[in-house]
């Protein structure tokens, strides 16, 4: 074989030369790209956790906060509203008008089972007035349990009132009530009661509001076995000052008008946000660290820890910085 010449081996040496630094240039372009799309791929939001909402809005105006969060928060697809305790028509109506101003009249709203009430309804008139009425609504039982069955396993619930509807679903099905993903609660008391805020020595626990008003159901929900993540009293009492309100209510969105406009109804000064826990909870679990606890429910509605294996993770101190960051930067914020 003839051995090449001079000038053709040195052009010969200089396009391999070259060649090779292409094929460098092209595997580090590759491996940027590969890069960039294994970041964007990681900052994908997680898919959407499927919830049902039971609350007794209407009443206190925590709930029409909690559902607000709820509304703003992507990760959360709400298969449901339903209502619990007392007028639970009216209290759809309330949810039919809410929605329907926000334009999200795709969300089902079911009707609960209604009770004897004694406290007043102060948000009475914004559900009475009409706009966005549905001309009917499901029964919240059998609601919840229909979505369960569509997606066992795969369902939370976030009950922010008392626990009729959930009573009222494990008699009537507790097999079906026990392929719930979980059981998000705001209810009872376990250091701390209403108006303890940590800041000076704790005068105890007492009955809750959403546990004492219907107990036999909240003993069932405990029973249950269902994964039960609890925001009590001593958690769940954060306050929605001077200063946020006025943040919030100037933002100028149909939410946060709706949310002024029942907040001028239910009459009082500052609000607690006990039930918006629930969902900030869901969102970030490190807003309010859970432990486990075994819970008994009294005859007089109070929450009793005792030994044995826990039936509870429970949540006794939150953090009401990372929880306000968290809701004005969603419900404040025009999207």
């Amino acid at each position: 074989m003839h051995a090449l010449p001079l000038e053709l081996r040195e052009s010969w040496s200089a396009t391999i030369f070259h060649m090779r630094k292409i094929v460098g240039y092209l595997g580090i372009g590759f491996l940027i790209l590969l890069s960039v799309r294994t970041q964007a791929q990681s900052a994908l939001p997680a898919a959407s956790e499927k919830v049902i909402i039971d609350t007794d809005i209407g009443d206190d105006v925590d709930d029409a906060f909690a559902v607000a969060l709820a509304l703003r928060s992507p990760e959360l697809e709400i298969l449901g509203i339903t209502t619990t305790y007392g007028d639970t028509e009216t209290r759809a109506k309330l949810l039919d008008r809410l929605l329907g101003e926000l334009g999200r009249q795709d969300i089902p709203v079911a009707v609960g089972i209604p009770t004897h009430a004694t406290n007043v309804f102060t948000q009475r008139r914004y559900a009475e007035g009409g706009h966005f009425a549905r001309a009917s609504h499901p029964g919240a039982v059998d609601f919840i349990a229909q979505q369960i069955r569509r997606y066992p396993g795969q369902i939370t619930l976030i009950a922010i009132g008392p626990l009729v509807n959930v009573g009222a679903l494990i008699d009537k099905d507790p097999e079906t009530f026990r392929k719930l993903r979980g059981v998000v609660l705001m209810g009872g008391s376990i250091d701390r009661g209403y108006g303890d805020f940590g800041y000076l020595p704790a005068h105890g626990p007492q009955p809750e509001w959403n546990i004492r008003s219907d107990i036999s159901s909240a003993r069932k929900l405990f029973a249950s076995g269902v994964p039960l993540y609890v925001m009590p009293l001593d958690s769940t009492q954060v306050h929605l000052d001077e200063v946020k309100r006025a943040i919030l209510f100037r933002s100028g969105t149909p939410l946060t008008d709706a949310l002024t406009l029942l907040y001028h109804e239910w009459g009082w000064q500052t609000p607690t946000l006990y039930d918006v826990m629930t969902v900030a909870y869901i969102l970030d679990t490190k807003i309010c660290p859970v432990q486990p606890m075994r819970i008994r429910v009294d005859d007089n509605g109070s929450t009793l820890v005792e030994s044995g294996t826990a039936n509870a993770q429970v949540c006794l101190h939150s953090d009401s910085d990372s929880f306000f960051r968290l809701y004005m930067g969603r419900v404040a914020t025009p999207q």
